[in-house]
């Protein structure tokens, strides 16, 4: 004789439709906390921005633009892309040399399109002179000392000094070194900033104004460059990395946009290993922080440690990336470990598109950005519209066929499919909002098709339960027994839907992997539901007279079953007997 504690033979069927009341409800909760109260539409339903970017072939080597070298370069955006968190943005080649980047709307997508299509050339150079924009020298090695006998302060020296050595004080320990060896630069002194607004062109007053030493291959182009001009101060103007070179500073500092005469380059950006984006603990600013590989480990360390013996502005090291000067911080000792940052006035998002183009590499050509369009929603509300009245349509005659052929069941596969369909929505509206998943027409279709599936395991549990009664077996022992045939109907009918969206979702691209990722989606819930909703619930209803005595309405009546005899005070089999 069993326990009064001993566990029913239906188990404990309220447990798990609490718990994914529970779940729901928590979902639903999140969905509204956050403000993600709705799903995040693709390109082809909510509109967006299209990108083209030609390729540029090397000076002098016009076979670089080639299938190979796009295909890579189309990798490399699509990583970028995908680096910031942007979901169903499209890279694809038109043609032999032009790429289309497609981004949802919904992001900063001019942001984006500008970063993505960087060529990502980064050099360490050290610096060997520089100025405010527009001021023109005469070659002479006298220069810097001229520069310091007239009080002009190091722009980077730490104590405003152009005398004072960067180098930290004897009581600072290795570690400080480390982590304060590279100093964010400081403008010149006021007055000079003041003078290159209104440049002079005689000797001495560019003496005055310029810091270190221009070689003499360097004069003329450093003479002529005005970093003040927007066409001037994007240009890229390196040649071989192991020639001298000039550049502009990215940003104005001090309002003056400042000219560098640049050594040959120390360290490639290709021994890189990683960057990321942090907040510096001494200033608060956004930096990039930088890990080299054991290659670029020993430059960084001979470089740094040579740098440092000399004086301003030779002690600093030219951040260059694309031509232009991101920051020149000075050298105060050897930096071991292979460490190091990028400092500048960043921005949270400039920081963070700036390391992921120095994660995924330098793009193999240089792209020219042809064209920004946006592109419109009216077609896609249109396609929307015609896509919820179909799936609307579609579970209008799932419910209407639930309630006739199987009536008083037809409401649990009615709210089996309410509890779905509000899973499905809340997962949707959160990963809209946290990974950017974008729900796009195909994605639509996918859900629609999920009705049938989730339908299609009420029906394979209500026919073998109907299946069970036609043997004379009362309702709750019919629940029991025809759970395990039709769990294993479900679960294989479901792996098949699941392995199908799986390989779509990995071996296709575009939108198909929105119809692929939400089909998968929806085949999951279905396992969810059936298992924590739909067979506890009918374990529950077994125990209302109305369902186990086959009330007409039920969808149980034996009549309609056509079972003889009859459930009720019914012949049972000796063995349905013993069991009771």
């Amino acid at each position: 004789m069993a326990s009064p504690k001993s566990r029913p033979r239906d188990g404990y069927p309220g447990r798990a439709l609490s718990l994914i009341l529970v779940t729901v409800v928590a979902l639903v909760a999140i969905m509204f906390a956050t403000g993600n109260t709705k799903p995040r539409l693709g390109i082809d339903l909510a509109g967006g921005s299209s990108v083209t970017l030609k390729a540029q072939a090397p000076v002098g080597n016009p076979g670089a633009v080639n299938s190979t070298s796009m295909n890579e370069a189309v990798s490399i955006l699509q990583q970028r892309v995908n680096a910031f968190g942007v979901s169903e943005a499209t890279v694809q080649t038109q043609g032999s040399d032009t790429i289309i980047v497609t981004i949802p709307k919904g992001t900063n997508s001019q942001q984006i399109a500008d970063e993505i299509g960087k060529t990502a050339l980064l050099y360490f150079r050290p610096v060997l002179a520089e100025a405010p924009s527009g001021v023109a020298v005469t070659p002479t090695p006298s220069t810097s000392s001229t520069a310091k006998a007239s009080g002009s302060p190091s722009a980077t020296a730490p104590s405003g000094s152009a005398s004072a050595s960067a180098k930290p004080s004897a009581s600072k320990t290795q570690g400080d070194a480390v982590t304060q060896a590279l100093k964010a630069p400081t403008p010149l002194a006021t007055a000079k900033a003041s003078s290159s607004a209104n440049p002079s062109s005689s000797a001495a007053s560019s003496a005055a104004l310029t810091s270190g030493t221009v070689p003499a291959d360097l004069t003329a182009p450093f003479n002529n460059l005005d970093c003040s001009q927007p066409t001037q101060r994007s240009k890229d103007y390196q040649t071989a990395t192991t020639a001298n070179a000039i550049a502009c500073s990215s940003t104005a500092i001090g309002g003056v946009y400042y000219k560098y005469a640049l050594g040959p380059v120390s360290v490639p950006g290709t021994n890189i290993s990683s960057a990321s984006a942090g907040v510096s603990q001494q200033t608060g600013a956004w930096q990039v922080n930088l890990s080299f590989n054991s290659q670029g480990t020993t430059q960084f360390t001979n470089t740094t440690g040579t740098l440092a013996t000399k004086t301003s502005p030779q002690n600093q090291f030219a951040i260059v990336l694309d031509g232009t000067v991101q920051s020149s911080p000075s050298v105060a000792a050897a930096i071991p470990g292979g460490q190091a940052q990028i400092t500048g006035s960043f921005t949270q998002q400039e920081a963070t598109g700036l390391a992921n183009v120095l994660n995924f590499g330098a793009l193999p050509l240089t792209f020219q950005q042809q064209d920004f369009t946006t592109v419109s929603p009216e077609l896609g509300g249109s396609q929307l519209t015609a896509g919820l009245v179909s799936g609307a349509i579609g579970l209008a005659l799932v419910i209407l066929y639930s309630l006739l052929y199987y009536r008083g069941l037809g409401l649990v596969a009615i709210a089996g499919l309410a509890v779905s369909a509000a899973l499905t929505y809340a997962i949707m509206s959160l990963l809209g909002g946290t990974i950017g998943f974008a729900l796009n027409l195909p994605a639509i279709c996918g859900a629609i098709v999920a009705i049938g599936i989730t339908a299609d395991s009420f029906v394979v549990y209500f026919e073998r339960i109907r299946d069970e009664l036609r043997t004379g077996t009362s309702l709750r022992p019919s629940v029991q027994r025809a759970w395990p045939k039709a769990r294993r109907t479900i679960l294989v009918a479901d792996f098949v839907s699941f392995l199908a969206a799986a390989v779509l979702y990995f071996f296709t691209v575009g939108k198909v992997q929105g119809f692929a990722f939400t089909l998968g989606l929806t085949t999951l819930l279905d396992v969810v539901v059936i298992f924590l909703f739909t067979k506890p619930l009918i374990s529950l209803l077994a125990r209302r007279k109305f369902f186990s005595d086959g009330h007409p309405m039920s969808g149980l009546d034996p009549s309609r079953l056509g079972i003889r005899p009859p459930l009720r005070g019914g012949r049972r089999r000796p063995a349905e007997t013993k069991e009771a």
